[in-house]
Protein backbone atom coordinates (compact mmCIF):
# COMPACT_ATOMS: atom_id res chain seq x y z
CA UNK A 1 0.00 0.00 0.00
CA UNK A 2 1.45 3.20 -1.00
CA UNK A 3 1.81 5.81 1.92
CA UNK A 4 0.15 9.49 1.24
CA UNK A 5 2.22 12.41 2.71
CA UNK A 6 -0.43 14.75 4.80
CA UNK A 7 0.52 18.00 4.00
CA UNK A 8 1.15 19.48 7.08
CA UNK A 9 -0.65 23.27 7.36
CA UNK A 10 1.57 26.74 6.43
CA UNK A 11 4.41 27.35 8.79
CA UNK A 12 2.31 30.00 10.35
CA UNK A 13 -0.28 27.55 11.30
CA UNK A 14 1.86 25.06 13.16
CA UNK A 15 2.15 28.00 16.47
CA UNK A 16 4.74 30.08 17.23
CA UNK A 17 8.82 29.27 16.50
CA UNK A 18 10.34 28.66 19.87
CA UNK A 19 12.08 31.46 21.09
CA UNK A 20 11.53 34.25 18.25
CA UNK A 21 10.08 37.32 20.57
CA UNK A 22 6.08 37.41 19.62
CA UNK A 23 6.14 40.54 17.27
CA UNK A 24 8.70 38.72 15.31
CA UNK A 25 6.71 35.67 14.58
CA UNK A 26 5.08 36.69 11.29
CA UNK A 27 8.84 37.13 10.11
CA UNK A 28 9.65 34.12 11.13
CA UNK A 29 6.46 32.31 9.74
CA UNK A 30 7.33 33.89 6.43
CA UNK A 31 10.82 32.91 5.96
CA UNK A 32 10.38 29.56 7.29
CA UNK A 33 7.15 28.98 4.97
CA UNK A 34 9.59 30.32 1.91
CA UNK A 35 12.38 27.94 2.77
CA UNK A 36 9.58 24.70 3.06
CA UNK A 37 8.07 26.03 -0.55
CA UNK A 38 11.96 26.33 -2.18
CA UNK A 39 12.48 22.76 -1.09
CA UNK A 40 9.18 21.53 -2.79
CA UNK A 41 9.12 23.68 -5.86
CA UNK A 42 12.71 22.57 -6.76
CA UNK A 43 12.22 18.76 -5.69
CA UNK A 44 14.12 17.02 -8.69
CA UNK A 45 14.73 19.81 -10.73
CA UNK A 46 16.45 19.66 -13.65
CA UNK A 47 19.85 22.15 -13.65
CA UNK A 48 20.01 22.49 -17.20
CA UNK A 49 17.36 24.98 -16.62
CA UNK A 50 18.83 26.96 -13.70
CA UNK A 51 19.83 30.12 -15.53
CA UNK A 52 17.33 29.74 -18.83
CA UNK A 53 15.28 33.15 -18.90
CA UNK A 54 11.76 32.00 -19.89
CA UNK A 55 10.14 34.74 -21.58
CA UNK A 56 12.99 37.25 -21.03
CA UNK A 57 12.65 36.69 -16.96
CA UNK A 58 14.65 35.99 -14.22
CA UNK A 59 16.05 32.77 -13.88
CA UNK A 60 15.74 30.47 -11.34
CA UNK A 61 18.93 30.35 -10.14
CA UNK A 62 18.68 34.05 -9.56
CA UNK A 63 15.99 33.90 -7.32
CA UNK A 64 18.17 31.00 -5.02
CA UNK A 65 20.66 33.66 -5.34
CA UNK A 66 18.78 36.99 -4.60
CA UNK A 67 16.54 35.23 -1.96
CA UNK A 68 19.36 34.34 0.05
CA UNK A 69 21.45 37.77 -0.24
CA UNK A 70 18.89 40.01 0.47
CA UNK A 71 18.17 38.03 3.76
CA UNK A 72 21.78 38.22 4.48
CA UNK A 73 21.90 42.07 3.57
CA UNK A 74 18.85 43.03 5.00
CA UNK A 75 19.78 41.54 8.31
CA UNK A 76 22.99 42.74 8.64
CA UNK A 77 21.56 46.44 8.28
CA UNK A 78 19.13 45.14 10.85
CA UNK A 79 22.63 44.72 12.99
CA UNK A 80 23.37 48.15 12.29
CA UNK A 81 26.09 46.91 10.28
CA UNK A 82 27.61 47.97 7.24
CA UNK A 83 27.93 45.26 4.20
CA UNK A 84 31.15 43.28 4.21
CA UNK A 85 33.14 42.77 0.60
CA UNK A 86 31.99 39.46 0.67
CA UNK A 87 28.56 40.71 0.57
CA UNK A 88 29.09 42.98 -1.80
CA UNK A 89 30.64 40.53 -4.03
CA UNK A 90 27.64 38.48 -3.97
CA UNK A 91 25.40 40.81 -5.05
CA UNK A 92 27.40 41.92 -7.84
CA UNK A 93 27.55 38.03 -8.89
CA UNK A 94 23.62 37.55 -8.52
CA UNK A 95 22.11 36.51 -11.54
CA UNK A 96 25.13 35.46 -13.45
CA UNK A 97 25.20 32.16 -14.89
CA UNK A 98 27.58 29.65 -12.61
CA UNK A 99 27.80 26.46 -14.17
CA UNK A 100 29.69 24.79 -11.20
CA UNK A 101 26.46 25.76 -8.71
CA UNK A 102 23.45 23.46 -8.40
CA UNK A 103 20.20 24.04 -7.66
CA UNK A 104 20.99 21.73 -4.92
CA UNK A 105 23.74 24.01 -3.79
CA UNK A 106 21.71 26.99 -4.04
CA UNK A 107 18.87 25.22 -2.39
CA UNK A 108 20.91 24.55 0.92
CA UNK A 109 22.65 28.33 0.79
CA UNK A 110 18.92 29.45 1.12
CA UNK A 111 17.97 26.96 3.58
CA UNK A 112 21.45 27.75 5.77
CA UNK A 113 20.52 31.51 5.20
CA UNK A 114 17.11 31.22 6.81
CA UNK A 115 18.07 28.98 9.64
CA UNK A 116 20.98 32.52 10.74
CA UNK A 117 18.12 34.92 10.23
CA UNK A 118 15.64 32.65 13.11
CA UNK A 119 18.48 32.22 15.28
CA UNK A 120 19.38 36.31 14.71
CA UNK A 121 15.40 36.92 15.47
CA UNK A 122 15.88 34.72 18.62
CA UNK A 123 18.41 37.49 19.59
CA UNK A 124 16.59 40.29 18.94
CA UNK A 125 14.45 42.54 21.61
CA UNK A 126 11.27 43.76 21.21
CA UNK A 127 12.31 46.90 22.57
CA UNK A 128 14.54 47.62 20.01
CA UNK A 129 12.02 47.36 16.83
CA UNK A 130 11.44 50.83 16.13
CA UNK A 131 15.09 51.47 16.68
CA UNK A 132 16.21 53.52 13.69
CA UNK A 133 18.35 51.67 10.92
CA UNK A 134 19.99 52.85 7.73
CA UNK A 135 19.26 50.98 4.51
CA UNK A 136 22.43 50.64 1.91
CA UNK A 137 25.07 52.93 0.57
CA UNK A 138 22.47 55.35 0.59
CA UNK A 139 21.61 55.69 4.54
CA UNK A 140 18.09 55.59 4.01
CA UNK A 141 16.38 55.42 7.19
CA UNK A 142 14.39 53.05 8.31
CA UNK A 143 13.35 51.12 11.34
CA UNK A 144 14.59 47.44 12.61
CA UNK A 145 11.17 46.12 11.99
CA UNK A 146 10.83 47.28 8.57
CA UNK A 147 14.24 45.77 7.69
CA UNK A 148 12.92 42.11 9.00
CA UNK A 149 9.46 42.68 7.84
CA UNK A 150 10.98 43.34 3.98
CA UNK A 151 13.57 40.49 4.34
CA UNK A 152 10.27 38.57 4.70
CA UNK A 153 8.16 40.05 2.19
CA UNK A 154 10.82 40.56 -0.12
CA UNK A 155 11.45 36.78 0.13
CA UNK A 156 7.70 35.68 -0.39
CA UNK A 157 7.92 37.24 -3.85
CA UNK A 158 10.59 35.91 -5.33
CA UNK A 159 9.67 32.42 -3.59
CA UNK A 160 5.95 33.10 -5.81
CA UNK A 161 8.35 34.39 -8.68
CA UNK A 162 10.49 31.25 -8.73
CA UNK A 163 7.01 28.77 -8.56
CA UNK A 164 6.06 30.18 -11.72
CA UNK A 165 9.54 30.16 -13.42
CA UNK A 166 9.48 26.76 -12.38
CA UNK A 167 5.88 25.96 -13.61
CA UNK A 168 7.15 27.33 -17.01
CA UNK A 169 9.97 25.56 -17.78
CA UNK A 170 8.48 22.54 -19.23
CA UNK A 171 6.48 24.70 -21.55
CA UNK A 172 9.72 26.16 -22.58
CA UNK A 173 11.47 23.16 -22.64
CA UNK A 174 8.69 21.37 -24.92
CA UNK A 175 8.80 24.29 -27.66
CA UNK A 176 12.85 24.24 -27.36
CA UNK A 177 13.58 28.17 -26.49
Amino acid sequence: MPEYKIPQPEVWMRGPIPDVPSLLQPVAHALLQASEEVVRYMDGFDDTWLWVRPAGSASIGFHLQHITGVIDRLFTYALAKPLSDPQFEYLRREGQGMSDLSSGDLVAAFGKQVDLAIIQLTETDEAMLTDTRYLGRKQIPTTLLGLLFHAAEHTQRHVGQLLVTVKLIPFVNSEGE
